[in-house]
């Protein structure tokens, strides 16, 4: 196996003793299919097969959602998995559930395994501290939205193949070449609305989410979203829908967007730099990759993007046995190697510097051109408090309001000023009701 062959030689001390009798399971609840589901289960099998003590067992429960809600009943039925995958916005969620969680920077303290913070990239580790600075959950998979285009629709309307749309005016002047040229019968299309068009687009901006820094200062936070340039944009997509220039996905993950790319139907898609793999293996024409286009009259842009993707976190109920194996776990995840393997066969960012740098040394930027496209567009400058991330409680139900409204403006029943005001208004009365539980 790839992963296998990646770390031949390298020796990883297990000084923990685990029971003489049996390997230790450890039970790991994720919500990768598919592609990305087949390289975690090598990860995992790369950890069992480095050592004799335990044994991580990944076990698929569904959508991000569906896995934190399972998750979520197995803790009281006291039937909890050891680690949990939970997508980003579900952060200040599993912040809030005190006694639940097992903070990572503990996990590691307590059984003495090598953590250092400062070997993570900031900004993926900034995403997943507390006040203190403290890491609460290990940032195994961390993206960010990319722009993917197909060059040789590219050359058929007669743009270079090389130079994607950087700013949204040339996104809708390149859209609207493809489409009058008959190159494609759709300009662009996205995935993750909510994600894409206003949680980075906002990010991407320099513009605030929220109140208290997004919601890394505290629960009394408010939404702030419903400004002219959010309405804006929201009301520009609506337009170009009706030209053709862009066509909606559909709502929640925009489920419809990646297969309108793979079918010729839309030149252009916005989506996780983690489907990359995907991308490559459900597509036979070259694909070009760029930043999220920005607009030039907003002073501040382009910013830097922010991440997506999950974290793990560990829940409390086990023994000091199976805790052992759990930090024993995330220290072989952290290794340059087995990071680098993930990030060069799943699009998602390298965690550490060292698996970036081991990447840029086995040539694998200089080979796979784009590959790095997620990396400089998060690094592009030094995160602000609008651009650091969001950490906002039921944002899992908020983000799907979001949707609604974004659904309600491409449809024609709201203005992008009507839809940005309502999803405020509606998300903070969400915001009031998780501030309200943690008194």
């Amino acid at each position: 196996m790839i992963i296998r062959s990646l770390l031949a030689g390298t020796a990883l001390s297990l000084s923990f003793a685990a029971s003489a009798n049996a390997q230790v399971t450890i039970n790991w609840w994720h919500a990768m299919g598919g592609e990305l589901g087949e390289l975690l289960e090598e990860v995992a099998e790369g950890f069992n097969e480095s050592q004799s003590d335990y044994e991580v067992v990944p076990n698929f429960r569904g959508t991000y959602a569906e896995t934190m809600t399972g998750a979520i009943a197995a803790f009281r039925a006291n039937e909890q998995p050891h680690v949990l995958q939970v997508f980003e916005v579900g952060t200040g969620t599993m912040m809030a559930a005190e006694g639940a969680i097992y903070p990572i920077y503990q996990l590691m303290e307590d059984f003495d395994v090598p953590f250092d913070p400062e070997a993570y990239l900031p900004a993926v580790v900034g995403y997943y501290t507390d006040p203190d600075g403290n890491m609460l959950s290990f940032p195994f998979n961390s993206s960010t939205p990319i722009m993917y285009y197909n060059k040789d629709m590219f050359e058929e309307a007669g743009l270079d193949p090389e130079s994607p749309p950087e700013t949204w005016a040339e996104m809708e002047e390149y859209s609207r070449e493809i489409v009058e040229s008959g190159a494609a019968p759709c300009g662009f299309t996205t995935s993750w609305p909510s994600w894409v068009m206003l949680e980075n687009f906002s990010a991407w901006h320099n513009l605030p989410l929220g109140t208290q820094a997004n919601g890394f200062g505290g629960f009394d936070t408010e939404f702030t979203f419903n400004n002219e340039h959010v309405a804006r944009h929201w009301d520009n997509l609506a337009d170009w829908q009706e030209d053709d220039i862009f066509r909606w996905g559909g709502p929640n993950t925009g489920a419809d967007a990646f297969p309108a790319f793979y079918a010729g139907e839309c030149a252009m898609v916005f989506g996780s730099s983690a489907s990359r793999a995907g991308v490559l293996s459900n597509t036979d024409f070259s694909v070009g990759y760029g930043f999220q286009p920005y607009y030039d009259d907003i002073e501040g842009a382009p910013q830097n993007s922010i991440i997506g993707g999950a974290t793990l976190w560990v829940l409390t109920g086990h023994s000091d046995e199976e805790y052992a194996g759990i930090a024993r776990f995330f220290e072989y995840l952290s290794e340059p190697e087995v990071q680098a393997f993930w990030h060069q066969e799943t699009g998602y960012l390298p965690i550490t510097q060292a698996s970036y740098e081991l990447s840029a040394e086995e040539g694998y930027y200089d080979e796979n051109p784009g590959a790095d496209t997620s990396i400089k567009q998060m690094t592009l400058n030094e995160p602000t408090e609008n651009s650091r991330g969001l950490r906002f409680g039921n944002f899992v139900q908020i983000r799907d309001i979001i949707s609604e409204e974004m659904e309600a403006v491409m449809s024609g029943s709201k203005s992008g000023e009507e839809a940005t005001e309502d999803a405020v208004s509606r998300g903070n009365a969400l915001l009031r009701e998780f501030e309200a539980s943690m008194n």
